[in-house]
């Protein structure tokens, strides 16, 4: 692949990364409610979904998303479920839960499985992934299957750029408010409620 092209993807990839999308709004969210550290956590797990999707793409996986409703509905509904269940546990903590002055915090662990389950039950990253890649290969350098793979690994490390940089603000901003127990209150139930959206959006999502 020419650097031109390269520049030019890394370029495109971090405008989209930044702009306004679940995975960036669950970055924050989570970020200001467990601090920016398992922001970062979560970040990590969002990316390596998309590994996932990358592989998903060069095998041509994806294209069963693409033309199956019931693969498309099933995997959305997987992730909305999903969405709902952690809406649930938001709305439903108190304050100790994202204590982070020696509270009860969440397990990195944990962490990061969430921001793989999510990143992964997303069918439209896959349709994502699978009109945007491609747009930037060129079958006079090589293999298709080599570059969609290199591409992901740019696009990923883009996106762990952008919502680090969206975790440390969120967590810095935030860090003051989880020291109040009404405000850390407040915060679980934004994102319950974010959560509650996000699965709404994505259980109405269309191919």
């Amino acid at each position: 692949m020419t650097i031109a092209t390269i520049v030019t993807f890394v370029a495109a990839s971090l405008l989209l990364s930044f702009s306004p999308g679940p995975d960036i709004l669950f970055v924050l969210t989570q970020s200001a409610t467990h601090g920016w550290r398992r922001g970062i956590v979560i970040t990590a797990g969002l990316c390596s979904g998309l590994i996932v999707h990358t592989a998903a793409v060069a095998l041509g996986v994806a294209i069963i998303f693409k033309q199956s409703e019931a693969a498309f509905t099933t995997l959305k509904l997987v992730g909305a479920a999903y969405l709902l269940y952690l809406a649930y546990g938001a709305l439903r903590a108190g304050a100790t839960v994202v204590a982070t002055q020696g509270g009860k915090a969440e397990p990195y662990g944990k962490m990061f499985l969430r921001g793989v389950v999510m990143n992964v039950t997303n069918p439209k990253v896959a349709l994502f992934f699978l009109a945007f890649l491609p747009q930037f290969t060129d079958a006079g350098q090589g293999s298709i299957e080599a570059q969609i793979v290199m591409l992901g690994a740019l696009f990923m490390g883009s996106a762990f750029c952008a919502f680090s940089l969206t975790a440390i603000l969120a967590g810095t901003v935030s860090e003051r408010l989880l020291k109040s127990e009404r405000a850390q209150m407040i915060l679980n139930r934004i994102a319950g409620a974010v959560f509650v959206g996000l699965a709404l959006k994505l259980a109405l999502a269309e191919r």
